[in-house]
């Protein structure tokens, strides 16, 4: 089966202060659930600095943030049965990419999923996909901000009825 090209990610530039054009990127993501032993586990992905945190990636041209998250939870962990759940907002950072600088906004939505075999996109860099209990989740992300869209998609939970969501 051949693989079709990705379209572009959707990026943007804007002068800063010191007159070059940052470029502005957004992405999307998920604070996916799973009810373990009846109580709520997180799923976190090693990602390719090797630090633990959330699946999400590039909005790709004329696509909605939550077709994206959506997506892009598929592609990293290979989970198809997803219920989308509330928007817990949008996070940003900086960093450096070739000498450039990259804004980058990722939203975030909390996401429930039935499946337990989640699978690592190798090829994106994702090693490892874990379960987490939701104290073990915490502690174990690696990126302030995203721990900080972890907690309140938490805060949005109740407990599991037959059939219904977790929110």
């Amino acid at each position: 089966m051949s693989r079709q090209r990705s379209p572009k990610p959707v990026r943007d530039s804007l002068p800063d202060s010191s007159g070059t054009a940052p470029i502005v990127e957004r992405s999307a993501g998920g604070v996916v659930i799973r009810i373990l032993e009846g109580s709520p586990h997180v799923l976190l992905i090693r990602d390719p600095y090797r630090k633990w945190g959330l699946p999400k990636g590039h909005l790709e041209e004329g696509e909605s943030t939550a077709e994206a998250a959506l997506r892009e939870v598929r592609e990293e962990t290979g989970l198809y049965d997803l219920e989308l759940g509330p928007d817990l907002g949008e996070i940003d950072w900086v960093f450096r990419r070739r000498g450039k600088q990259v804004q980058k906004y990722c939203r975030f939505y909390l996401m429930a999923s039935t499946e337990s075999e989640a699978q690592p996109q190798i090829s994106e860099g994702i090693t490892e996909c874990r379960w987490l209990p939701v104290s073990d989740a915490v502690r174990t992300m690696a990126y302030d901000n995203a721990r900080a869209v972890l907690e309140k998609g938490l805060e949005c939970l109740r407990p599991p009825r037959d059939g219904h969501p977790l929110w």
